[in-house]
């Protein structure tokens, strides 16, 4: 199991509506997606930052999502609106899970 991590710093002031916005339409997309283990987003108000952990069953289900045309691309092109800078996105292998 995989999961992607993508942090983003918020434009300030909208954490509110980011949160919104996932919770709207990111995760109703990526519910969608095969493969998919879960997810977790995570908000530090603060700090005006977030970050979302998705947990996939293999590299291939996580990559078609970031495909040109897949659903992890086009959800941060629509949540580009609420962003300060660009996202940055690593991946880990899941060595506990419970």
């Amino acid at each position: 199991m995989l999961a992607r991590v993508t942090t983003i710093q918020i434009q300030s002031g909208k954490t509110d509506e980011v949160t919104q916005f996932v919770h709207d339409s990111v995760l109703s997309a990526a519910q969608q997606q095969h493969g998919l283990g879960g997810m977790l987003i995570l908000v530090d108000p603060a700090a005006q930052k977030g970050m979302a952990i998705t947990m996939w069953e293999t590299a291939a289900n996580m990559e078609t999502g970031e495909a040109s045309d897949g659903y992890y691309t086009q959800q941060l092109a629509r949540a580009s609106q609420f962003l300060a800078a660009k996202p940055m996105r690593e991946v880990y292998e899941v060595r506990i899970n419970e």
